[in-house]
């Protein structure tokens, strides 16, 4: 079948086309900011004292719908129904039927949602910004040229910075930047592009280790950079199960069942083991550094395996798609190739919004684990996201 592109996740070192989109859709995307009762910036946290920020990196699980101001595609963008539809009734360029990982968070911190950054007339960053772009990688060379790579994240975290220092001042602007929690979900797109286009990167590398260690180097590098400007505290998603996602089971030979498509999962595993090793040289290399990890993995495979234990009806198949497990990307029928697509009547008995992406229900279950714990084993200690926030 056709290769059709994971809207979930990216990272690039491209200059990055900041577009007015159509009146429709900037209106749509920014209204849902004033269109919903918000705290002030700068809301209070316990005992009154100043909130603290959140910034956001990474892809589609945290992008709020930055790439609806650049000039990319429908396969990297979810500005058109039905995304969007069960909570703010009309699309944001959220990858989900609601809100995000991301948007929960904000709300357990005692945020207003933090806003992307490329949204026209956003210039309040006191509590935070998100900065992720559906379909980024850790590598440059993930969708190159169709999404804001994280190196052009972390230039844009640059410019906040010398933001608030001209707003501010020096003390408050560097005691913000201390404080606050850098979030990251990236590193899907690096595994899932070289399955669903025509990349060498992985042949290239050698072997799927060395690819392995050339993502997390990215990472690594850019966690750096924000310790460098001022950051401590940050929070991580590890990888889920990328073979069981539906995109990708389809791609799974019908002759071997209905299993997942186990070479793209041995990736991720290979990854969060890099990701937990690179945390922990962290955490003794970097004077203060503190995080927080959320187990993605084990929190996707128990509701895909056990979807009933989490009040599920479907862990395998998507609320929108087309073709076997509707893992076709064809939600919305804006996409490139395909346009049929169905869409089923209640997405909180999924937990597959679409072929790549979750359904809030799943995201606010994810989020709120982050936030207070996981009760699942054997997994390193990390601190609780709210512990996080509070240290």
């Amino acid at each position: 079948m056709a290769a059709h592109r994971l809207g979930c996740f990216f990272i690039l070192q491209i200059p990055v086309a900041v577009l007015l989109v159509l009146d429709g859709i900037a209106a749509a995307a920014g209204s849902e900011y004033r269109g919903k009762p918000q705290k002030k910036p700068g809301g209070g946290g316990p005992g009154g004292t100043a909130a603290t920020a959140l910034f956001f990196f990474g892809d589609s699980y945290f992008d709020a719908g930055n790439n609806n101001y650049i000039n990319t595609t429908t396969l990297d963008q979810a500005n058109f129904w039905p995304y969007g539809e069960s909570y703010f009734s009309f699309p944001t360029g959220r990858f989900s039927n609601g809100r995000l990982i991301s948007d929960f968070i904000a709300e357990y911190a005692k945020l207003p949602l933090i806003p992307p950054f490329l949204q026209p007339g956003n210039q309040e960053y006191r509590n935070g910004v998100n900065f992720a772009s559906a379909g980024a990688g850790a590598l440059d060379e993930t969708f190159r040229g169709a999404v804001i790579g994280l190196r052009t994240q972390l230039r844009y975290y640059t410019k906040v910075k010398a933001w608030l220092r001209h707003e501010l001042g020096d003390v408050e602007s560097n005691m913000i930047l201390s404080r606050a929690v850098y979030l990251f979900s990236i590193g899907t797109n690096d595994y899932t592009s070289t399955f669903l286009t025509n990349s060498t990167m992985l042949a290239n590398s050698g072997s799927p280790s060395n690819y392995v260690g050339m993502v997390i180097g990215n990472l690594t590098s850019v966690v750096k950079a924000i310790y460098d400007r001022g950051g401590r505290k940050f929070g991580f998603l590890n990888l889920g199960s990328l073979g069981c996602l539906p995109g990708l089971r389809i791609l799974q030979s019908q002759t071997k069942g209905d299993g997942c498509f186990e070479e793209a999962s041995r990736l991720a595993n290979l990854h969060n083991r890099a990701l937990y090793n690179f945390l922990s040289k962290m955490e003794d290399q970097l004077q203060g550094f503190r995080y927080s990890i959320c187990d993605f993995h084990g929190a996707l495979r128990h509701r895909m395996d056990h979807p009933s234990r989490f009040g599920f009806e479907e862990g395998r198949a998507a609320c929108c798609g087309a073709g076997r497990y509707k893992g076709i990307y064809s939600c919305g029928g804006k996409r490139p190739m395909v346009k049929d697509f169905e869409l089923c009547e209640n997405p909180k008995r999924y937990v597959f919004w679409d072929s790549y992406h979750l359904t809030e229900r799943v995201y606010r279950q994810m989020a709120s684990e982050m936030w207070n714990g996981s009760r699942r084993r054997g997994r390193p200690y990390s601190l609780k996201l709210k512990d996080l926030l509070r240290c």
